[in-house]
């Protein structure tokens, strides 16, 4: 396979439902017996079954999972650093917004010339982060409420809790 073609995006939308069905039932087989199975592929040649890493298999599970759904699917190669526009639509976040959290020295990151580079393993660790802390303010906010409660006492409530997720935020 020609390296133009291995770096290419590629989308996929329609399959055969029913082979994919067969091929998903091989990949999770063997799942419930052992905690990391292990699959081979086979070419057309007479070589020997190659086994498959854990990542490939994983990866190929997913694959087969989305598109046995009807899901289309996109697989794109991503280089290990990423530039600032590519770590903040991986965040779904502004570029100027990523460049405050690079400022703030919430997110490490190297320079070469005058541009900036992330790791993608840092970015992907930002990310889970960044969800943890949306998580925790959301159970924060959150309070019980009964519907015996007065009103204005659930107003007040749900208020010191805006204000107290707010100065955690700001580190007071």
């Amino acid at each position: 396979m020609a390296a133009a073609s291995i770096l290419a995006s590629s989308t996929h939308t329609e399959s055969d439902v029913q082979q994919l069905g067969r091929v998903y039932e091989l990949l999770t087989a063997d799942e419930a017996t052992h905690p990391v199975p292990r699959h081979y592929l086979v070419g057309g040649g007479s070589d020997d079954p190659v086994e498959l890493p854990e990542e490939v298999y994983r990866v190929l599970l997913r694959v087969v999972d989305a598109m046995q759904k009807g899901l289309s699917v996109t697989i794109s190669p991503t280089s290990q650093t990423l530039t600032t526009q590519q770590a903040a639509d991986l965040l779904c976040i502004s570029r100027p917004t990523l460049i405050k959290a690079l400022d703030n020295g919430k997110l490490p990151f190297t320079r070469s010339g005058t541009h900036r580079r992330l790791a993608l393993t840092d970015v992907l660790d930002y990310r889970e982060q960044r969800r943890r802390d949306k998580y925790a303010a959301i159970e924060a906010l959150s309070v019980d409420v009964n519907e015996s409660d007065d009103i204005d006492e659930v107003l007040s409530d749900l208020k010191s809790a805006r204000k107290a997720v707010t100065a955690a935020r700001r580190g007071r």
